[in-house]
């Protein structure tokens, strides 16, 4: 099921988008502090 993501990235602010073990991160390596992470599923033990 997918999910509509509730984080947006500004390409005209340097964000990139990244999906990484089912979460969503947002990173800028030209301003560090407006990085974003979507909560993705809970983890399995």
């Amino acid at each position: 099921m997918k999910v509509k993501a509730s984080i947006k990235a500004d390409k005209s602010k340097g964000d990139i988008l990244v999906r990484r073990n089912g979460r969503l991160y947002i990173l800028n390596k030209k301003d560090p502090n407006r990085k974003q992470r979507q909560k993705g599923p809970a983890r399995k033990k």
